[in-house]
């Protein structure tokens, strides 16, 4: 058991080990898409104990090597062991076929025993790898992981030189998320790491209480999952060990922050205050700032980059980005994808909307058509630019759509319907399992996420990391005509988006195992 499972105590790992656990137990193809177990509250205790197992060694990988592990792109740091069994269950309802933690745990077992590099390892994705090709091949689990992970194995390259210093300009829905984002990835301290957040002084005396206990509760996504301290004297919060500085500023270029330790930051402004190259430029006036991230969509020739779309179109030099909009970003990937599979002649975009802090809760004065109504009280028709920016990011459908949307009396998930004319007769069958594919096996898998569904609803959404889901029980196909279904949390879902672009700027590249053949 010592050699087995390394540093960590037998006795724990004893404890969480089912009787008679056997590595052997799945080996073969056959066995691991039998149809159910004889006995199901055995197996799923034996699957809950190893579960439990798999928590010290995530951390262990985490903390100690940086290595983060994934089943099937969903992260395992910090999940609980239901959690981490509704991962594995996740893979079953969407590949068709069994994958168990009695397979995934000997994988895990054997990352842990080896000297790896930084990296992003998908254990799901090397397990069904492993029992459809290497046991196939004779290998043993621990040869089989050793071969896929060679070239990592003693690698001391790091994702980055040093530490990069963000700061969030701006605290308010997508600016408080990125806290999260950015604390629960903080891991090690040696990539991205939050110094402060930027914002006006509030009128209230106990202003920097208000603003932590912001980010602690959130009516939407929850409590914070971690610690959150308040240190007046130092004026900054601590949370989960980070201490994020609370700097009061009216300016984007009034703020020195080397007095507060902090050097050559990526600024993410989340107020929409600025959305053009000459006002966002204000934040590289202010001494210890370096970049600059929108998120909204950019004006004038400000580049406007999706992540996994057209974010190969940032360069070094590049100083000042946007990150677009949330649906630009929800409807960005399937429609590449669409395109490139069945060809565009043009499409509509209708955005199910969810009602947003510009809108007035009961009725009043507004500037904006319609939107003066009261948002938690009526579906408000209203403009969307995201049909015309989707030009900007893929250029090849440049005049071929128009947009409108919905706003609705929910807080928070989104969906955006794409009805397109194809260049070519397909099938709803046909549709439905390329976008399968597309969300399990292409460059697009941290984009589109698939559900199958035929009970969800938008609620089930919150917290979704991908830039949207794609509801194939909704796919409606006639011809040339397909009409596609996307949840999107416009708020979580587009926030990992903007990380995603965050880690491209700061030069941030982990490699990612298995290797795409």
């Amino acid at each position: 058991d010592t050699a087995l499972h390394g540093a960590w105590p037998v006795r724990i790992i004893r404890a969480r080990l089912p009787a008679g656990y056997n590595t052997e137990r799945y080996r073969t193809v056959n066995d691991r898409k039998r149809a159910r177990p004889d006995d199901y509250f055995k197996d799923w205790k034996e699957r809950e104990a190893l579960a439990e197992g798999m928590i010290p060694l995530v951390g262990q990988l985490s903390r100690e090597k940086n290595v983060k592990c994934y089943i099937y792109g969903k992260p395992l740091v910090n999940r609980s062991v239901f959690e981490i069994m509704k991962d594995h269950r996740y893979v079953r309802q969407v590949e068709g076929n069994e994958l168990s933690e009695f397979e995934t745990f000997p994988i895990l077992t054997a990352l842990s025993q080896l000297d790896l590099g930084p990296a992003h390892i998908d254990i799901g994705r090397l397990a069904v790898r492993y029992y459809d090709q290497g046991a196939g091949e004779g290998l043993s689990i621990e040869q089989y992981v050793s071969q896929e992970l060679a070239d990592l194995i003693g690698s001391t390259a790091k994702p980055i030189d040093q530490p990069q210093d963000v700061v969030l300009y701006g605290f308010g829905r997508i600016g408080r998320l990125m806290a999260r984002i950015l604390i629960d990835k903080t891991d090690g301290g040696d990539c991205l790491r939050l110094r402060a957040i930027v914002v006006r002084k509030g009128k209230a005396p106990n202003d920097l209480v208000k603003r932590a206990s912001l980010l602690r509760r959130d009516s939407v996504h929850g409590a914070f999952d971690g610690t959150i301290r308040v240190d007046e004297e130092r004026q900054s919060f601590v949370a989960n060990g980070n201490e994020v500085k609370v700097i009061y500023a009216d300016s984007p270029d009034s703020i020195d922050y080397t007095e507060y330790g902090i050097n050559n930051a990526i600024i993410i402004d989340n107020t929409g205050a600025w959305r053009d190259a000459e006002g966002l430029s204000r934040h590289l006036q202010s001494k210890g700032a370096s970049k600059v991230i929108l998120t909204a969509p950019g004006k004038g020739d400000l580049k406007n980059v999706v992540a996994g779309i057209n974010n190969d179109i940032i360069e070094p030099a590049d100083t000042i980005i946007s990150a677009a909009s949330c649906t630009t970003n929800a409807i960005a990937p399937p429609l590449k994808a669409m395109d490139d599979e069945f060809g565009i002649a043009a499409g509509h975009v209708e955005t199910v909307h969810a009602f947003t802090n510009d809108q007035n809760l009961i009725d009043n004065y507004h500037k904006a058509s319609r939107r003066g109504r009261a948002a938690p009280l009526n579906m408000v028709i209203t403009e969307t630019g995201a049909a015309t920016a989707v030009g900007k990011v893929l250029p090849q459908l440049q005049g071929k759509l128009t947009g409108n949307a919905i706003r609705v009396p929910t807080p928070n998930v989104s969906m955006a319907i794409l009805n397109l004319t194809l260049n070519r007769d397909t099938t709803r069958e046909e549709v439905n399992e390329f976008m399968r594919s597309q969300a399990l096996h292409s460059s697009l898998r941290k984009q589109i996420d698939y559900s199958a569904s035929p009970e969800v609803v938008s609620t089930d959404f919150v917290g979704s990391r991908h830039a949207c889901v794609f509801d194939a029980q909704a796919t409606v196909v006639n011809g040339k005509q397909a009409v596609l279904y996307l949840w999107y949390d416009n708020e979580f879902g587009y926030s990992c988006q903007v990380h995603r672009i965050l880690e491209q700027m700061a030069g941030i590249d982990f490699a990612v195992y298995p290797r795409e053949s």
